[in-house]
């Protein structure tokens, strides 16, 4: 099974460490501009497969990537120190312009994984794109909130002293400052929140709620201030996701895609808890909101429209 990553930065780098960690696939190749940069990124993961799982990882070409079942998009310019991800997109949109015909053309039956940031208006733009090759939507998804998702889970478990795959709770919308973590959805071992609350004694209130959301939220800034940029935790998600495209293994995640209407707002791309399979986006389950959250989530559908419409005016 063949795995491309067009851009072979931290992240797609990162991104085939991670699966060479876990023995995802039987094969990667990098495709990048800088093709010194594929090369030593593929000789340097290859050192590690002695340790790890025996994937064969090399540089290459567009024409590579023939055959290949999944293909991550990892393109782009970085994101700089207090630069939100919405200001990426005007340096982003002429890159996956160039890209997406490229890959498609090489890989026609690939599942397309966009992990450029903004992801959401990437993975929007990457559909546009796709669409005169008469690539269904479903087919090209980004990562979306599945970071964003499991560091929710990890802190809240870590609060309440409880293994986190054991706590459900889903961040919506924008994969940045708008998202919106759904704390009405949460349960920890299958009861809801305040429940297992109230049998363990525990608590978590508004402040505790509020401190959650900000590391959650602002976590890219953080890490991004102190090392520059971020890259294991969203390596180990498109490895995740990856893992679930290349296996059908029908997983949920909050990916990012494109639908024709949430909450009243019409076709936009963002996530949602998402079944994953196979061939891509199998099915979305727009979950039962609170009336605060149904407004919250509404306002980061709309920042995601405004921001693709604003590209396509200037381009006008």
């Amino acid at each position: 099974m063949k795995i491309g990553i067009v851009g072979s930065g931290v992240v797609g780098a990162t991104a085939a460490y991670a699966m060479v960690m876990r023995g995802v696939g039987r094969e990667i190749v990098l495709v990048d501009k800088n093709a010194q940069r594929a090369r030593s990124e593929a000789d340097d993961i290859s050192h590690a497969i002695p340790f790890a799982y025996p994937l064969r990882v090399y540089p290459g070409e567009y024409s590579d990537l023939s055959d290949a079942r999944v293909v991550i998009i990892a393109a782009g310019v970085s994101q700089k120190s207090n630069e939100t991800r919405l200001q990426l997109l005007g340096r982003n949109a002429e890159v996956f312009r160039e890209v997406i015909p490229n890959v498609l053309e090489n890989a026609r039956d690939a599942v397309l994984v966009v992990a450029t940031n903004p992801v959401d208006v990437m993975t929007h733009l990457a559909t546009d794109f796709a669409a005169p090759l008469g690539v269904s939507s479903s087919r090209i998804l980004g990562s979306g909130t599945t970071l964003d998702t499991a560091r929710f889970r990890t802190l809240l478990g870590r609060h309440l002293g409880v293994d986190p795959l054991h706590v459900h709770a889903y961040v919506l919308g924008e994969h940045g400052d708008s998202e919106v973590l759904t704390w009405s959805l949460a349960t920890v071992g299958g009861m809801p929140l305040e429940d297992f609350c109230r049998k363990r004694n525990a608590y978590c209130d508004h402040e505790v709620r509020r401190e959650i959301d900000e590391q959650v939220r602002r976590a890219a800034y953080h890490i991004i201030q102190g090392k520059g940029s971020t890259y294991y935790g969203v390596g180990s998600a498109l490895a995740r996701i990856v893992d679930i495209i290349l296996h059908n293994q029908r997983s949920i995640l909050t990916v990012c895609t494109r639908v024709p209407e949430i909450v009243g707002v019409a076709d936009v791309t963002l996530s949602l808890p998402h079944l994953i399979g196979g061939d891509g986006v199998l099915a979305a389950f727009p979950p039962p909101l609170s009336d605060e959250e149904f407004d919250l989530l509404q306002k980061s559908a709309r920042v995601i429209k405004t921001a693709v419409e604003s590209l396509y005016s200037q381009k006008a």
